[in-house]
């Protein structure tokens, strides 16, 4: 199947991008925006509408392939790659992807995906959002070519021995923590709510009480008003300010994670990003430190990396520490989807969790490139996206593991 064109477009993303910095110093609400001048470079505002590329590739029989160039919602930080420009994107993909794509012949995706993340431009690396977008589109086009599904051709191509079938569903209730859980509990979403507990004030709590408060809200509230025999993952991220205040002394934060664990009980725990520790190196040593200590004192809470974990390198360097009890593979940091794929697949095959994640900031097309890689991989959850509504991104993954684990049965007997 050829490639006769490469077309693309500036398009919405799924929700805005926020400069971290500021909201983690306290930067207050106004309205929906916030308050005051951004602290991460690329920002003009501290909450702006988010933005994508979307890629298309037009194939030589009229049919289409997609892929979106998105970013995470806090872009920028962490290690993370600097802010999308559309136009500067929309230049990097006809200068550097047209004269590689027109007239190729695709048939595959796994040996062209790794050939295209490969290229430079400028001296050096395509744009990560790039090299995310358009490795969709290339498995889009290689699974048309094959009359299959992205997830069957990731299951074949890489040998992952996956039965296609859905994996639970993560969903984040952003700042409407409240209303949204009581959603997630009547949909019967498989983990949350992530709370967005990304300050102190107001969500914390200088000495932690208001998350204990409303994780012990969150257990009452599956209790109340869950179906007989729903058991959902309780999962936290708290952007690293347990770190904040307790000081990354890593006893007393052990020690409130206890604490945490028994306001969530009977459900299982997960906390993301407890204490940020400010570059990869001393990330893993934390982790590995807190993970240990955790252990030792029969504290049943998991860890789940996420800043400083971002390339396929970093996922691997923390999980040959031994560093966290699940990693979440946040896509749009990986580059081309290939290294998400591989991730994963390294991830699970370590005997932790693979969370395919990625961000409320994506599009509907690199939501369900995700829902085929999750299925495909075999992953632990998969984030329900874009948006911060829930509805939407649980109908829209939750849909697609449907309707791919429906097509592969089919197949299967015929």
């Amino acid at each position: 199947m050829k490639v006769v064109d490469v077309i693309a477009v500036p398009v919405r993303s799924g929700f805005f991008r926020d400069d971290q910095a500021s909201i983690r110093e306290g930067a207050a609400h106004d309205g929906f925006l916030y308050q005051g001048h951004p602290a991460t470079p690329g920002f003009r505002r501290i909450r702006e509408a988010g933005v994508a590329v979307s890629i298309m590739l037009l194939l030589e029989d009229g049919r289409v392939a997609y892929g979106d160039c998105a970013e995470v919602q806090y872009a920028g930080v962490g290690g993370r790659a600097p802010l999308i420009d559309p136009g500067a994107l929309i230049a990097e993909i006809g200068q550097a992807l047209q004269p590689q794509l027109l007239g190729r012949d695709i048939t595959s995706f796994r040996e062209l995906g790794n050939q295209i993340d490969a290229l430079e431009y400028g001296g050096r690396p395509l744009s990560t959002s790039l090299r995310y977008g358009i490795s969709q589109a290339l498995l889009d086009a290689a699974a048309q070519s094959a009359g299959l599904t992205m997830a069957e051709v990731i299951r074949d191509e890489y040998d992952t021995g996956v039965v296609l079938t859905p994996v639970p569903l993560y969903a984040q209730s952003g700042d409407e923590r409240y209303t949204n859980v009581d959603k997630m509990i009547t949909k019967r979403v498989d983990v949350f709510p992530h709370g967005l507990i990304n300050t102190v004030e107001g969500k914390l709590g200088s000495d932690g009480r208001l998350l204990l408060d409303y994780v012990q809200w969150v257990r009452d509230r599956i209790v109340a008003i869950g179906e007989p025999g729903f058991a959902p993952v309780i999962h936290i991220d708290v952007y690293g300010t347990l770190g904040i205040i307790f000081e990354a002394d890593l006893d007393r934060i052990a020690t409130y994670l206890d604490e945490l664990r028994q306001r969530a009980a009977p459900f299982a725990l997960r906390l993301e990003h407890p204490i940020d520790a400010g570059d990869r190196e001393a990330q893993i040593e934390t982790y590995v430190k807190l993970r240990a200590l955790l252990s030792v004192r029969g504290i049943d809470v998991a860890l789940v990396a996420d800043e400083w974990c971002n390339t396929l390198d970093d996922i691997r360097a923390f999980v040959a520490a031994g560093a966290a009890d699940m990693i979440q593979v946040k896509t749009p940091d990986l580059g081309g989807v290939g290294n998400v794929i591989e991730a994963l697949l390294d991830v699970r095959r370590a005997g932790v969790g693979a969370f395919c994640g990625g961000t409320c900031n994506e599009t509907d097309v690199s939501a369900r490139v995700s829902a085929h890689i999750a299925m495909a991989c075999g992953a632990t959850q998969v984030l329900a996206k874009p948006g911060m509504g829930v509805d939407e991104g649980v109908m829209l993954v939750g849909n697609e593991m449907a309707r791919v684990a429906a097509l592969a049965r089919a197949r299967l007997t015929v």
